[in-house]
């Protein structure tokens, strides 16, 4: 057997494996992102989350270094995971199809769209795992792979679907472009602080919402834009151990009562079962622990408000501060109902 089809698929394979783990070590996952995915709630256990980047980059280095039966069983071992991914991957591909909702996927640390590209790759890399399994018993047990590599014409084929490989992985879908909509007085787009006049242009740059993955006070996995489609929201980050955020959260009933029209939502970073603010009637308190929305957005104190709009774009702040959250919730209401609330004078 040609000594580079021995060894291309298995060092292609390392390759892809180390590059993941240094992604995920780069940039981890959380649990909201595997539940997401689809990962079975038997496997989203936090100390597997912090091993899996290792274990792959454990996987990657046998699969260059070991030939024999020790370099067939890594192969194998590779080809399940490669498996267990296209599965998942296949999962979330169809549910996006079906029901027009975003997928995504931080296989490679980025989280990034789910795509028929995605499926694709992943299922290239399950048959070179099979193909790694086939073949890498005839390298040398010490070396693998990086000892059998050989000079001849196959080496074509081997860079071939070493540059196929690397065009899967790194190949971005662009994503939809959503044109910025000119403000308007609805629930849907308000746009506070801003200051337009005939002669002042709007100095508020509406960007788009992080479709990041947060819990939902009762455990459901879910993703900031998608539930900010559903109804224009507005988030309360909140920290139980600060004096302003008890102030806020007791005119919590106060702010849902004046603004119907939106979800007035906690943000916490405790997750639900760990907080003492955890809200699981609607609309249920979402939770953050790694603080990707603040990250994401601004890097807020406590206690901060942001109104997030249904079109996918925030629509407002983020204000810091307890007077300045109370004062944004009147802007909001004001926007809306064209006077401020009943009992508040204007600001200034």
């Amino acid at each position: 057997m040609p000594t580079a089809l021995i060894a291309a698929p298995a060092l292609i394979l390392a390759a892809v494996m180390i590059a993941s783990a240094v992604g995920k070590l780069r940039r981890p996952d959380d649990l909201a992102g595997w539940a997401e995915l689809g990962v079975p709630a038997a496997f989203r256990r936090g100390w597997l989350l912090r091993l899996h980047p290792w274990g792959e980059l454990l996987l990657g280095l046998a699969l260059a270094l070991l030939g024999g039966l020790l370099g067939a069983l890594a192969a194998l071992v590779c080809a399940v995971l490669m498996a267990a991914y296209t599965w998942l991957v296949g999962k979330a591909w169809s549910k996006a199809r079906q029901t027009g909702e975003d997928a995504t996927c931080a296989c490679f640390g980025e989280s990034a769209p789910v795509t028929g590209v995605t499926l694709l790759r992943n299922a290239w890399l399950l048959l070179l795992a099979l193909v790694a399994a086939a073949t890498l018993w005839a390298a040398p047990l010490v070396g693998g792979a990086l000892v059998a590599l050989g000079a001849d014409w196959v080496w074509l084929v081997a860079l071939a679907a070493a540059a196929f490989t690397s065009a899967l992985i790194v190949w971005r879908t662009p994503e939809r472009e959503i044109t910025d909509p000119s403000p308007t007085v609805d629930a849907s787009t308000t746009v506070i602080g801003t200051h337009e006049t005939a002669d002042e242009p709007l100095d508020y740059i509406r960007t788009r919402t992080p479709a990041i993955p947060v819990i939902l006070g009762d455990g459901t996995p879910s993703n900031l834009r998608k539930l900010s489609r559903t109804r224009p929201m507005l988030l309360l980050a909140l920290s139980e151990t600060c004096a302003p955020c008890l102030a806020v959260v007791e005119r919590v009933p106060e702010f849902r009562a004046l603004l119907p029209e939106l979800d007035v939502r906690l943000l916490l970073a405790p997750g639900p079962e760990e907080s003492k603010l955890t809200e699981v009637t609607h609309p249920q308190s979402l939770h953050d622990w790694d603080s990707n929305v603040r990250a994401s957005i601004a890097d807020w104190g406590t206690p901060a408000a942001v109104l997030l709009g249904v079109d996918g774009m925030l629509a407002g702040g983020p204000a810091q501060g307890e007077q300045a959250v109370v004062s944004f919730v009147g802007d909001i209401y004001e926007s809306l109902h064209g006077e401020r609330p009943p009992g508040e004078a204007s600001p200034g």
